[in-house]
């Protein structure tokens, strides 16, 4: 299982980081569509769509995403759908995690598998206009999750139930703990200081997102990255909830070693649009 997990982290570095290097964001919109595509036949097939619906999902949604392309949306500023796909995250994403798994099999097939779909769209244009702002932006973006993620591992590893009697999310996610998401979210505060710390001392060209919260006051930036770190465990929490109803462990393959490509994104798929949104905003 390491083996496989090193080899794909390997290749999937081998795609990403060349597209960080060159100046023209095509090339990593791109990937980024073609992964998201397969988070919507996944999406599908969680839902209890079958392998061709689902594939007619992906495809579906690589057209929509090209025609949004097309028509010039990355370098537009959205504000009205940054906060339209940013306030819904937070209120969908509290109602549906506050129904719990079971609740989940009770909506409309139909109705969850549009929501997915523009969850994944709104995720791509985000991913998409961040790297067009500049790569510092995008980065500032996916370390922010990478390190709630690996805080809340090692803290709910040292500290286990040790600070609160009760679990998370033990009808969804067992194994997360409230020290984990504690851990997470004071990781993050210390990442966004010090970025916004290093932005300056190099006197960067494109501001992360952690100085453009920040610029202002201490305190915002503060609170945001609280706000960004709660919203990625939330992502991280839908999903699991999403795959529990459908009896999956994971939600594909085609990762080896990871699970699936929404396996990987889940955390980010709620703090692109909300990054965006704070952005335009």
């Amino acid at each position: 299982m390491l083996k496989q997990r090193v080899i794909t982290a390997l290749v999937l570095l081998a795609l990403l980081i060349p597209t960080f290097l060159v100046d023209d964001p095509r090339y990593f919109c791109a990937i980024a569509m073609v992964f998201i595509a397969a988070g919507a036949w996944e999406w599908g097939m969680l839902n209890g769509y079958s392998q061709s619906v689902s594939l007619g999902v992906a495809g579906a949604l690589l057209l929509v995403c090209s025609l949004l392309w097309w028509l010039g949306a990355l370098n537009q500023r959205l504000p009205s759908l940054w906060i339209l796909a940013g306030g819904s995250w937070v209120l969908f994403g509290a109602f549906l995690l506050r129904g719990g798994v079971q609740a989940w099999g009770r909506y409309p097939q139909a109705m969850r598998l549009a929501g997915g779909g523009f969850a994944l769209c709104v995720a791509w244009l985000a991913v998409a206009q961040a790297r067009v702002i500049g790569i510092n932006y995008l980065l500032s973006i996916l370390v922010l999750v990478w390190v709630a993620d690996i805080f809340a591992y090692f803290a709910g590893k040292a500290l286990g139930r040790s600070l609160f009697k009760n679990k998370l999310a033990p009808s969804i996610s067992p194994g997360k703990s409230w020290e984990g998401a504690l851990g997470g979210m004071v990781g993050v505060v210390v990442l966004a200081f010090a970025w916004r710390w290093a932005d300056t001392h190099w006197n960067v060209s494109v501001l992360s997102m952690f100085s453009h919260l920040g610029n202002k006051s201490g305190l915002l930036l503060l609170i945001a990255s609280v706000f960004m770190a709660t919203m990625s465990v939330a992502g991280d929490l839908i999903e699991s909830l999403v795959k529990r109803s459908a009896g999956a462990k994971d939600s594909s393959g085609l990762l080896p070693g990871h699970g699936g490509v929404l396996d990987r994104v889940d955390a980010l798929l709620p703090t692109l649009p909300l990054a965006m949104m704070l952005y335009s905003l």
